[in-house]
């Protein structure tokens, strides 16, 4: 396991947080249509928080894209970074995220996030800063729309309907199993809208969830209640 410190000059206000946005924005990568669905590996990212401690531990988890089997994982436990504050979550993230994904002992292939891309206030949600600083293809595959609107997908499985920001389509409701609450896939860095969703759709054969985030999520948990029950805050 990692243990993360908050980096020097991290944003420390809602206007230093905006204006980092603002400038990594302008990196995303969207001409790419990202790795074929079902080839190489693919990586899931997700954190828990203690927040009365101040900790946040992630998780990372490589899954080979064609079998769904696990080959890689490691965790990072850290400092919560920056204050909650709706539209800047991942300055809460990033930093612990980040080492989780540098532990990895191979090549993370696609980044499935559980958050937002493009599909954020301001177009750059958590999928997408990861993707600017690491230069991995990126996805987010949310469990809501967040502040946008959508009509439901037909029932069965494999159903879409556009996710909109007024005109904009800003990602996608993807209804990965047959009469379930559909997820919500944006694109983060270097991949396409219609591999985001191919991908979401074959990362959940058998849930709502893509199998990455599932095994990312689990981890993560662990990882906390382990650092808070070992020593209530990190070394």
């Amino acid at each position: 396991m990692t243990i993360v410190r908050i980096p020097a000059g991290w944003p420390v206000s809602e206007e230093e947080a905006r204006a980092a946005q603002d400038e990594l924005r302008g990196r995303v990568v969207l001409g790419e249509p990202g790795p074929p669905p079902g080839t190489g590996r693919v990586t899931g990212v997700d954190v828990a928080y203690d927040d009365e401690r101040g900790v946040v531990a992630a998780a990372a988890v490589v899954l080979d894209a064609a079998t769904l089997a696990v080959l890689a994982e490691a965790t990072a436990v850290g400092e919560v970074s920056f204050p909650y504050v709706p539209g800047l979550l991942a300055f809460r993230e990033v930093p612990t995220v980040l080492a989780a994904l540098e532990a990895l002992d191979q090549d993370p292939g696609l980044v499935v996030c559980d958050g937002y891309g493009l599909a954020h206030p301001r177009r750059f949600g958590l999928a997408s800063h990861l993707g600017v600083l690491t230069g991995l293809p990126t996805i987010g595959v949310a469990k809501n729309p967040f502040a946008f609107t959508c009509e439901e997908p037909d029932a069965p499985r494999g159903s879409t309907s556009p996710l909109h920001a007024g005109a904009e389509e800003v990602g996608r409701a993807v209804r990965t199993q047959a009469g379930v609450k559909p997820v919500f896939v944006s694109v983060g860095h270097r991949v396409g809208l219609d591999h985001a969703c191919a991908h979401t759709l074959a990362l959940a054969p058998r849930y709502r969830l893509p199998e990455s985030t599932r095994r990312a999520d689990a981890l993560c948990r662990r990882a906390l209640k382990e650092t808070v029950g070992r020593a209530g805050t990190p070394d």
